[in-house]
């Protein structure tokens, strides 16, 4: 197994993998080949798994890598499996046969021999990961094929070559989950759910590819213990109020271990955190000195006083969104999949959104439509429960 938690062997169509959130190993069927060839069997064939699930699109997409067979290999697999199946077919049959001991014998010989061909040249043969990564969000998407080597088992080959290339993490410092949550940037406004964040790295390319979601939880764990956490990770909250426009339950540098995928924790921008924070830093009565605040050596106050500090006035946010956008004719379920995951699915993963998508659709036909294709848009139309829709004639 390496470290897969599992691995689907020759799946007879995309509807044989299931679409979750954990890191597993698609072995491609005989009838897929590689080749270093653009557009190769075995790369059609993962593409169709990476993007569909039956007749739905699939979500989880940065779960899966391919391993696939060489193309000129397969030759010499095959010609060692029919030897071996003529072989067992012999032995089968010998009374039918009317087979001699000696006969028997030199049976049994030859087919545990040509059992033992076939068992080698599989881990030669399979000798392919194909793997779908992603630059950017903007950038499409590229397989990168990798050549196995070694004499582990395939799956222990084939995450040994993933995690030296980090294509597949099974372990991710708090830090570096930072630097993704700045860069992309994956904040909704000045915080993301943790079961947000647990998606986000299942769904995107362009994001770590982790064993599973342990991994990152155990990252967002340590990053909530740092005593450096307001320059290197991130806070904490239970919730936010929209209406008092603060958090709950908010802290920095504890140590806690209270998190699944499901948790309905925060993680926190840390400069919001830490202004929070100490905003809401308890003021002693006056006559008593004030705690220094951290790197500080005097208090404030030589004369003991102090005064509550401002809590800073949060920015309005903006409410509501619109956009359009026109899409390609001859590849509209492509771009609007793209649109489902790289903007609908932001908004739609906030807090009480309301996301209403409308698709409107223009054509001119300077040469007029027949009265065939006027009946079957405008019967399909109906079908479809479109709200406006007709032909014009000027």
């Amino acid at each position: 197994m390496g470290d897969f938690n599992r691995i689907h062997p020759m799946p007879q169509s995309d509807a044989d993998v299931p679409d979750d959130m954990d890191t597993r190993l698609v072995v491609l069927g005989i009838n897929f080949p590689f080749t270093k060839e653009e557009g190769s069997a075995a790369q059609v064939a993962a593409k169709a798994i990476l993007d569909s699930l039956g007749n739905s699109p699939r979500l989880y997409r940065n779960s899966l890598v391919f391993l696939a067979s060489d193309g000129p290999r397969l030759k010499d697999l095959d010609e060692a499996a029919r030897k071996y199946l003529a072989w067992a077919s012999i032995l089968a049959d010998k009374v039918q046969l009317n087979l001699t001991p000696f006969q028997v014998t030199q049976a049994e010989t030859q087919t545990i021999a040509a059992d033992g061909t076939v068992s080698a040249q599989i881990p030669e043969t399979y000798q392919w990961l194909l793997v779908p990564v992603q630059g950017t969000p903007q950038s499409t998407i590229s397989w990168e094929s990798l050549r196995l080597s070694g004499s582990d088992a395939l799956a222990v080959r084939a995450s040994k070559k993933l995690k030296t290339d980090e294509h597949f993490l099974t372990s991710f410092g708090s830090t570096r989950l930072r630097m993704e949550l700045d860069k992309i940037p994956l904040w909704r406004g000045n915080h993301v759910p943790i079961k947000q964040l647990v998606e986000d790295f299942a769904r995107y390319l362009y994001l770590p590819r982790l064993k599973d979601t342990s991994v990152l939880l155990d990252s967002i764990r340590d990053g909530f213990g740092l005593m450096t956490w307001r320059q290197d990770s991130f806070g904490y909250a239970e919730s936010f109020d929209e209406l008092a426009m603060r958090y709950r339950g908010l802290r920095g540098g504890d140590q806690f271990s209270v998190i699944d995928a499901h948790s309905t924790g925060l993680v926190v921008n840390p400069e919001v955190a830490f202004n929070q924070l100490e905003a809401e830093r308890v003021v002693p009565p006056i006559g008593e000195p004030i705690p220094p605040a951290s790197g500080e050596t005097e208090p404030p106050d030589a004369t003991g006083g102090g005064t509550q500090p401002e809590i800073p006035v949060a920015p309005v946010k903006p409410k509501r969104f619109h956009g359009s956008v026109v899409l390609d004719t001859a590849r509209v379920g492509r771009d609007a999949s793209k649109i489902a995951d790289e903007v609908i699915a932001h908004l739609s993963g906030l807090v009480g959104a309301k996301v209403t998508v409308t698709l409107e659709i223009s054509a001119e036909v300077p040469s007029g439509v027949t009265d065939q294709v006027v009946r079957t848009v405008t019967e399909n139309s109906r079908t479809l429960k479109f709200t406006d829709q007709g032909f014009e004639r000027e």
